[in-house]
C-alpha cells in the first residue's frame, strides 16, 4: 500500500504503510502528532498524541499522559481520504516514518500556499 497526496495540480506517491502526521496548532502553538496506517479500507487512525491542551485541543477523555504527551487511541472507521488545510500561521504539516520527518513543502517539491493538500491511499 501506498499513500497519496494531492494538492495544487501535484501528486506524490509514498510507498509506506504508516506514518505519524504533525503539526503546531496555529492558536496554542502546541504539537499535535497522529498516527495512521493505510488499509485497503482506506486511512486508519490508530493514536493520537498533543503536548497539552487549549483552545479547541482538549485530549479525549480516556487521554493518558505519557513521556509528556496525552495520548489516546481514536475510534473510527478507516477515511476515504484526510484534506490538510493550510492557514500559514503555524508552519506546515510534516509526514514522519522511518525515523524522520518532511513537511509538505518538502515532499511535494514547492512551497505550499493556502490550497489543501489530500492524503488518500493510493489506487494501485
Amino acid at each position: 500500500m501506498s499513500l497519496c497526496l494531492a494538492g495544487a495540480g501535484v501528486t506524490k506517491t509514498l510507498a509506506l504503510a504508516a506514518f505519524t502526521l504533525a503539526w503546531t496548532h496555529s492558536i496554542e502553538k502546541v504539537e499535535w502528532q497522529e498516527d495512521w496506517r493505510v488499509t485497503p479500507a482506506g486511512l486508519e487512525l490508530i493514536t493520537a498524541r498533543i503536548k497539552g491542551s487549549g483552545a479547541g485541543m482538549e485530549p479525549a477523555p480516556d487521554a493518558r499522559l505519557v513521556d509528556g504527551w496525552y495520548q489516546w487511541h481514536p475510534h473510527q472507521a478507516p477515511l476515504p481520504e484526510v484534506v490538510l488545510g493550510n492557514s500559514g500561521l503555524a508552519g506546515e504539516w510534516r509526514i514522519c516514518h522511518d525515523g524522520g520527518c518532511e513537511t509538505l513543502s518538502q515532499i511535494m517539491g514547492h512551497k505550499l500556499g493556502a490550497e489543501p493538500t489530500t492524503m488518500r491511499v493510493c489506487d494501485d
